[in-house]
């Protein structure tokens, strides 16, 4: 996923650099813990901070040889320390160094998530608030229902995404762990200070029982909650899509001065923004797929879940991110169009009114009429309304039945879309806007 769309911030934490320096670290922060035991010269750990560097080229080319990318790391590095370098990985396994560097990307990658997010749930509540009363059709099956507001569908999307920002706290708790157990886990040949030690130092929780590796579990919820975020950016931009439909027009993404839609057609103006939100969407939802996969290996650990964490961690991570910053980009700049809203709602004949005129009918009908019956009158002007290209409220007033119920006053109240929309100041409320 590594592209010129990518962000900066986002991609330079799954760089080569960055990932090789937190194993460093973690291999120093393991110096010092012995260091403090009595098991390290404290002067040696001194020396290995102020010589120990990082070379990726060289790395690679041990690499070729040995086959090992942990191994060509300490070689690496113990090339630039001397002989105090000795001390580094004593007691430690490779899953110790990789497993507790990748919970530190994680971590970081993950506070950009949860920046973004906080910038999108901004930005849908100021629009919520700005369309609070905007009156639009609501859709069921993408057909018409009853009246609601621009601003409630906004108000939606608003708890969602706050229900998102939850998911990413604990998605980050969930894997904000280390392990510095040694092989198969038994701290055989390294004490539990030392984990306890390093993982204090990187403001990660200690793996409880980590075998030779951090359960994957983990990683498989971390992804799946990831995907979870995915799929709610999803709904926003597939709305999106929806409203911008030529036969609808009541919202539109962004169009920039000359940006062009199609290479055929010139007058096309396509949510492509959208859309790749949507596509992308997809994507994601396959490494949550994958990350469950990870969960079961042979014994204490094998390594078929590695090759699969460095495509779908760097990517899923790499992905949201801009997909978040995508919804930013388009509902900054988002067109909604009211006077489109209001005309598609008169495209209905009023029959919006529809479940509250049968209402009225029950309440004033008396025993004698059944919810049955009173369906059946309304839904037959409907059906007439519907198929005949008429006007439904003329259809009401001017049928003998409801008339024989209703006064006319009170047919006409019936079609007041202030009624539907009478609840919308409790509805922010709720939400919190």
């Amino acid at each position: 996923m590594i592209s010129r769309y990518s962000r900066p911030e986002m991609v330079g934490i799954w760089t080569d650099q960055n990932r090789l320096e937190k194993m460093l670290q973690v291999e120093i922060l393991a110096c010092e813990a012995l260091a403090l035991r009595g098991k390290v010269p404290m002067s040696d750990v001194k020396t290995i901070k102020k010589r120990a560097k990082i070379d990726i080229e060289e790395i690679a080319r041990i690499e070729k040889v040995v086959k090992h990318d942990v191994i060509a790391f300490l070689t690496q590095v113990e090339r630039s320390v001397g002989k105090a370098a000795r001390h580094l990985h004593l007691g430690m396994t490779s899953s110790d160094v990789l497993d507790t560097a990748l919970s530190i990307q994680l971590v970081e990658a993950t506070a950009l998530l949860q920046e973004g997010l906080e910038t999108l749930r901004g930005t849908v509540a100021q629009l919520a608030r700005q369309h609070k009363q905007t009156v639009m059709v609501g859709r069921t099956h993408g057909v018409h229902a009853e009246p609601i507001t621009f601003g409630i569908k906004l108000a939606g999307w608003y708890c969602e995404l706050k229900r998102d920002q939850e998911r990413l706290k604990r998605a980050r708790e969930i894997v904000a762990v280390g392990k510095i157990s040694g092989a198969v886990g038994t701290y055989a040949h390294i004490e539990p200070f030392v984990e306890q030690y390093v993982c204090k130092q990187l403001h990660l929780d200690v793996e409880p029982v980590s075998t030779q590796i951090v359960p994957r579990d983990r990683h498989a919820e971390y992804v799946s909650l990831l995907a979870v975020v995915a799929s709610a950016l999803e709904r926003m931009a597939l709305e999106i899509r929806h409203l911008q439909r030529t036969e609808v027009q009541e919202a539109e993404e962004p169009f920039t001065e000359g940006q062009r839609g199609s290479s055929a057609m010139p007058h096309k103006r396509n949510p492509i923004a959208c859309e790749n939100v949507c596509g992308l969407a997809r994507l994601m939802r396959s490494y949550a797929q994958a990350a469950l996969e990870n969960v079961a290996l042979w014994h204490e650990r094998d390594i078929s879940h590695s090759s699969v964490e460095r495509v779908i961690l760097p990517d899923a991570t790499i992905l949201l991110d801009f997909m978040i910053h995508r919804m930013i980009q388009v509902l900054s700049g988002l067109t909604v169009r009211p006077e489109k809203m209001q005309e598609n709602m008169k495209t209905t004949f009023w029959m919006l009114a529809s479940q509250r005129l049968m209402i009225e009918l029950l309440n004033r009908g008396g025993k004698k009429l059944s919810r049955d019956n009173a369906y059946r009158i309304v839904q037959n002007l409907a059906q007439r309304a519907w198929t005949q290209n008429q006007d439904f409220k003329k259809l009401v007033l001017n049928d003998p039945e409801i008339r024989s119920i209703l006064k006319p006053d009170l047919i006409q109240n019936c079609f007041d879309p202030a009624y539907f929309l009478r609840h919308t100041a409790a509805i922010f409320k709720n939400a919190g806007l």
